[in-house]
């Protein structure tokens, strides 16, 4: 987005009406709500020219083809699509159709910012298409994809020089506004609603795999989720040996509870991040918390830390890295781990065909959520530890329903505090473009499509 795109821009009422069954979730804007152009230069006009209407045309006809065979219900000037379930409606389905299909999927989320569809239930309606992901489109056309696709910018690539950039565009928003929707603790990544688990009765792949019992829909409570959260902490805390007199590298800091409560257990704690606000809120907490002679948070980037550690731990922050960048993300860890010791990390995961498909693809999360993201397989995990490390993947936890809970919760907040994210100076834009990240992320992992696993890595030859 443009630098000035929390200024808040007026909103034009058309008095247009949802189609039956589609509200418009509370929180978000009345009317038509068609975004700033001055502020939000980086969507562009709609599409137009011979090119943009063919590829419309095309666009228009494959979207029809997939969701007439879907359980959902897409609602269009003067028809109903679909088999019945989540719903949709096109309000403006030139603009959408001329999105779509000159940008794709990154199309289809510009024309949710704009406001051309809407849904009651995104996440529901996108689970629908995330479980159909690889059949959406026909497989002669998916040959063509490299051809069609966006490639990631250049300046977008997680090098040294321009990571801090792609950090701070998304964890340097604001604090008050994250503050708006986490729990107390401000833990920004999926918490844990039980710690119940079974042995995955499919998954042969490396390390082995427990199963996190599906939590349910939980009450939107601040104890609960912050009880949930910890659960997750203390769980990789365990899982990597943290105690008195272990020292710990935390590779992404966020808003320090993880550093916190290994400092409680008496552990060191070096944590670096790239995030100023970040660094600025964590270090307040810590020092709120009388752990800052046991606590360290370095404005700094992985690949320059130094010295070795008993424990390294990283909570999603191998998404941020790159693909190009895992075998030197994994490398890192082996360097900075004492002999003996464990690392713990926490990704979020993608199946292995969708990651090599789709690997050099510019995503609508890219460009608007998270720039130079991507996300790993298990597989490619493990390639890169065995091709670049000493470590092997020993240990694995899934609770991918978790995270779907734990964004659900999220996105109420969010969706909730409308009006104090609008008093921070964000527009309406942006919280049509934030409320369509969680219920996409929702999606994923309500689908099964996307994971999360706590990943446990071991030099084999070695006990501590």
């Amino acid at each position: 987005m443009t630098t000035d795109s929390r200024t808040p821009a007026p909103q034009a009422a058309t008095g247009l009406e949802p189609a039956p069954g589609t509200r418009r979730p509370a929180g978000l804007p009345a009317g038509d709500p068609r975004p700033d152009p001055a502020t939000w230069q980086v969507l562009g006009p709609v599409p137009r020219g011979p090119r943009a209407a063919v590829a419309a045309r095309i666009a228009r006809r494959i979207f029809r083809a997939a969701v007439s065979r879907l359980h959902v219900t897409v609602h269009l000037p003067g028809e109903t699509l679909g088999r019945g379930g989540p719903s949709m409606v096109v309000r403006r389905p030139d603009e959408f159709f001329a999105r779509l299909g000159s940008d794709g999927l990154i199309g289809f989320g510009e024309a949710y910012m704009t406001g051309a569809w809407e849904s009651e239930d995104a996440g529901g309606f996108l689970a629908v298409l995330a479980a159909q992901m690889g059949e959406l489109v026909p497989e002669p056309l998916q040959r063509l994809r490299a051809a069609y696709v966006r490639r990631p910018p250049r300046h977008q690539q997680n090098t040294q020089d321009n990571t801090r950039g792609n950090i701070s565009h998304h964890y340097d928003l604001s604090n008050a506004m994250f503050e708006l929707f986490l729990d107390p603790t401000l833990t920004y990544s999926s918490a844990l609603f039980d710690t119940r688990v079974l042995p995955s009765p499919t998954d042969h792949r490396a390390g082995g795999v427990q199963v996190a019992t599906p939590p349910g829909p939980q009450p939107v409570d601040d104890a609960l989720l912050t009880e949930a959260q910890g659960r997750k902490i203390e769980r990789l805390l365990d899982a990597t040996g943290v105690t008195a007199g272990i020292r710990v590298l935390e590779i992404g800091t966020g808003w320090g509870e993880l550093a916190i409560r290994a400092a409680r257990r008496g552990a060191t704690v070096h944590s670096v991040t790239l995030s100023t606000e970040q660094q600025a809120l964590a270090q307040q907490r810590i020092a709120a918390a009388g752990l800052a002679d046991r606590v360290t948070v370095e404005l700094c980037d992985y690949r320059s830390v130094t010295g070795t550690y008993d424990a390294v731990v990283s909570v999603e922050m191998v998404e941020a890295v790159g693909w190009e960048f895992w075998p030197t993300y994994f490398a890192t860890i082996d360097a900075r781990l004492a002999p003996g010791g464990r690392a713990g990390v926490q990704a979020i995961l993608m199946p292995h065909d969708r990651m090599l498909a789709t690997r050099r693809t510019w995503t609508w999360i890219n460009k608007y959520i998270f720039p130079g993201g991507f996300l790993p397989s298990v597989e490619a995990v493990d390639e890169a530890v065995r091709e670049h490390t000493s470590l092997r993947l020993t240990g694995r936890t899934s609770f991918g329903s978790h995270y779907a809970e734990t964004l659900r919760q999220w996105d109420v907040r969010f969706l909730a505090h409308a009006d104090d994210v609008r008093g921070l100076g964000f527009d309406d834009t942006f919280l049509r473009m934030w409320h369509l990240y969680l219920e996409y992320s929702r999606a994923g992992f309500a689908s099964g499509y996307l994971d999360v696993e706590q990943m446990i890595f071991t030099r084999p030859e070695e006990t501590r």
